[in-house]
């Protein structure tokens, strides 16, 4: 069988090493940044996981946070005019 993705509209910031505050406030008190070399770990429904710069970070469907590496983000979201 196959199956194809349901379309739904995401929220997402992509972290670029200056934006911390940002997103920060995007994913509240979630996310902790380590400035020893700009990663950003995020608490996730799956663990603690690490977003390197330009990764993107989504917040899901359920309210859930994760990373993204900015490749699969190119490939799977198109971005929505408001």
């Amino acid at each position: 069988m196959k199956f194809r993705k349901k379309p739904v509209v995401i929220d997402a910031i992509q972290w670029n090493g200056d934006n911390y505050p940002e997103l920060f406030e995007f994913v509240n008190v979630y996310g902790q940044m380590n400035k020893e070399n700009d990663s950003l770990f995020i608490r996730t429904l799956e663990g603690t996981m690490e977003a390197s710069l330009y990764d993107w970070i989504i917040k899901g469907i359920k309210g859930e946070y994760y990373p993204c590496k900015p490749d699969i983000f190119a490939s799977t979201y198109d971005k929505v005019e408001q």
